[in-house]
């Protein structure tokens, strides 16, 4: 298979975290399973050792597992520090897709030949001293906030 994304992320060993896990696993990338509420040191020591050995990029949704939806957690800080990453907020839309209205977060499914953009907001530069800071937290969820609504932009007429 070609390697298609060099990307490591973070999935859930929940149901739902195995369908993304296989998802990201066809297109090349790989995971670390587990998430805030069942084996998060592990999986962020296996996102840790996915970066620093295999040289790849990392990402992780950083509301958690169970949220609140849009309230950035401290383990994406912890990652960048022990990594020496920066981070790069991303914004994703689509059109037309389906809402999974019972789900936590509202996830949302693009629907087959749906419109799909990627926005990469630019690069913070954040003070990871105390990865807890509740201001890097405010400054990550306002860039991935706006990187949303860029993406959104661009679907609009």
């Amino acid at each position: 298979m070609v390697k298609v994304l060099n990307l490591a992320t973070m999935t859930s060993t929940s149901k739902d975290g195995q369908l993304i896990d296989f998802v990201i696993r066809k297109f090349g990338g790989a995971t670390s399973k587990g998430s805030s509420t069942r084996g998060g040191v592990g999986a962020l020591k296996g996102l840790i050792r996915l970066v620093r050995k295999e040289g790849r990029n990392s990402s992780m949704a950083v509301d958690g597992p169970k949220g609140p939806i849009f309230e950035v957690k401290s383990g994406i800080f912890e990652l960048a520090k022990l990594t020496k990453a920066t981070i790069v907020p991303v914004g994703i839309a689509s059109e037309p897709h389906f809402v999974f209205q019972k789900s936590w977060n509202k996830a949302r499914l693009p629907k087959p030949f749906a419109k799909i953009v990627i926005y990469f907001h630019k690069p913070l530069d954040l003070n990871l001293e105390n990865v807890k800071d509740a201001a890097n937290a405010k400054a990550l969820g306002n860039a991935i906030a706006n990187a949303c609504e860029q993406a959104s932009n661009f679907l609009r007429p």
